[in-house]
């Protein structure tokens, strides 16, 4: 841990001070020394910042401190078990929306990055929109002499020197709390920056949001009233991003979509269903479906979704757990929600499966046929983190995006459809994946993953042989004696026993 980065979060966090960010904290939600501590940093807060609201002492420090630190506060909105139900519901309506860099830089940018390609590229507007990594203009594509408009997404200059330096500041943060604040291990702080830091990498080259609109366009060919824009490849480079211009209507502008004569309860179940199919189908999602980023094709219904550079993506096996505890909740299931916590070691095997259960029955009886409108999710996660606190479950970091697209998706369906039940709408898609996995085919592509995992397993056995004989020569070369030979011997049967062992465990596998 540097000396720079302890000081660049110290500072940091008096400008969060300062600017009257920390008044967003729920300190009844936090452990009694963070309390103290955010008690101490409201001391040092500006008399002008009070006439303000939480929302904009937030937004104006996290502006002050730079594209990381929003993009931080974002991730802390999936993270009510850290900051409070309140702080993440502050957090949640933050937006991803920074002031432009000079366009005077866009065509030095093009060029630096596109070469000759970037000469194609014509027409460029001033920027339509700017967020804490990039800006987008519209931009008009000659190519053999057709025209096409596209939309240009560029990186911010000095972006990736500067997520470096914030981001080992935000480690050092983490370190320092699973140091002196043992109650927050079991949250994986460091797990949670690490999470960040792997998104932030990905977002910070173009070309990897470009192949994830590639694999998302492949998973949902087949989809109806689901649509991504295209991508340019000859136009697009590590700090480029150039797509086919897309032209809908802002799925949050209501008065538009009515005019346009749109179905906007159609438009709310279409979103979650098609967003609950990317996520358990598919294993792969779109994970920044805010509502800036999604649009309605007024010609056919379709949902268009943009901005790719965010993505979650979960195994197999999470995916089944995640469709078998939402189809619990839709059939009041709690018992097999909870076994299935057990099952994958999400609870320790030493707490009671019958009180878990009891647990998530607290959770799961009131949103029983209540509408969308009637649910406070920011309750729920709480309800729901204090479940998992009690019952030692650890924090799991690849599960924070899709926890948070989940609570953004239902916000947005519901804004579209107040009276939306969300639990009727899912049960289809969730419904039809574990009847589907519960099934023949289910089986078996659980027998050819398992086929797939001995085959890797006896593959990579000779090798292992080679290397470990090998290395007992290496070992006995220059020790020769009656002993050591036997030694010698009896260490290699032993390891063949091992191996015989691991064909055994192998080939029960198939079982």
């Amino acid at each position: 841990m540097g000396l720079t980065a302890v000081f660049r979060l110290m500072g940091a966090g008096f400008v969060l001070a300062r600017e009257g960010a920390l008044s967003i904290i729920d300190t009844q939600a936090l452990p009694p020394v963070m309390r103290a501590g955010v008690r101490f940093g409201r001391l040092f807060e500006r008399g002008s910042v009070r006439r303000r609201g939480l929302e904009e002492r937030l937004r104006i420090a996290l502006d002050k401190l730079g594209p990381t630190y929003v993009k931080f506060g974002q991730s802390l909105a999936t993270r009510p078990d850290i900051v409070g139900p309140a702080a993440a519901a502050n957090l949640s309506l933050l937006q991803d929306k920074m002031e432009p860099f000079d366009a005077a830089l866009v065509p030095g940018l093009l060029a630096e990055a596109l070469r000759e390609k970037a000469a194609e590229l014509t027409e460029i507007s001033p920027p339509i929109a700017a967020a804490s990594i990039a800006q987008v203009h519209k931009a008009v594509l000659v190519k053999d002499g057709i025209r096409k408009e596209v939309a240009v997404k560029i990186l911010r200059p000095g972006i990736k020197a500067r997520f470096r330096a914030d981001l080992e500041a935000y480690y050092a943060g983490a370190a320092l709390a699973e140091r002196w604040l043992p109650g927050l291990r079991r949250l994986r702080p460091t797990d949670v920056v690490k999470t960040l830091d792997r998104s932030a990498r990905l977002e910070l080259d173009l070309r990897l949001e470009a192949a994830s609109i590639s694999e998302m366009a492949e998973n949902t060919k087949d989809d109806e009233g689901f649509a991504l824009p295209e991508v340019s490849w000859d136009h697009t480079a590590e700090t480029v991003l150039t797509t086919s211009w897309v032209s809908g209507i802002p799925i949050r502008e209501h008065a538009q979509l009515d005019a346009a004569g749109l179905d906007r309860k159609g438009l709310a179940k279409l979103l979650l269903q098609s967003f609950l199919r990317h996520a358990i189908r598919d294993g792969f999602f779109h994970a920044d479906m805010h509502p800036g980023n999604l649009f309605a094709d007024p010609a056919t219904g379709a949902i268009i979704a943009v901005d790719f550079g965010i993505m979650g993506r979960i195994s197999r096996q999470e995916r089944r757990f995640l469709a078998e505890i939402l189809y619990g909740f839709i059939t009041r299931n709690y018992r097999m929600i909870a076994e299935r916590h057990f099952d994958i070691g999400y609870v320790p095997k030493t707490q009671s499966v019958d009180d878990f259960a009891l647990a998530l029955r607290s959770i799961g009886e009131p949103l029983q046929g209540r509408t969308a409108n009637d649910i406070s999710m920011a309750k729920v996660l709480g309800q729901l983190f204090a479940t998992t606190e009690l019952f030692d479950m650890q924090t799991r970091p690849e599960l924070v995006l899709l926890q948070k697209t989940m609570v953004m998706v239902e916000g947005v369906s519901r804004a579209l459809d107040p009276e939306l039940d969300i639990w009727t709408v899912a049960e289809p898609v969730v419904g039809d994946f574990v009847r589907r996995e519960a099934g023949p085919l289910g089986r078996l592509e659980d027998l050819r993953d398992r086929a797939e995992i001995a085959m890797d397993t006896i593959g990579r056995l000779p090798g292992i042989v080679t290397r470990t004989e090998a290395a007992l020569d290496d070992y006995d070369a220059d020790r020769r004696s009656p002993q050591r030979r036997t030694n010698r011997t009896m260490m290699i049967v032993a390891f063949w026993v091992l191996i015989a062992i691991a064909v055994i465990l192998a080939v029960r596998l198939f079982v």
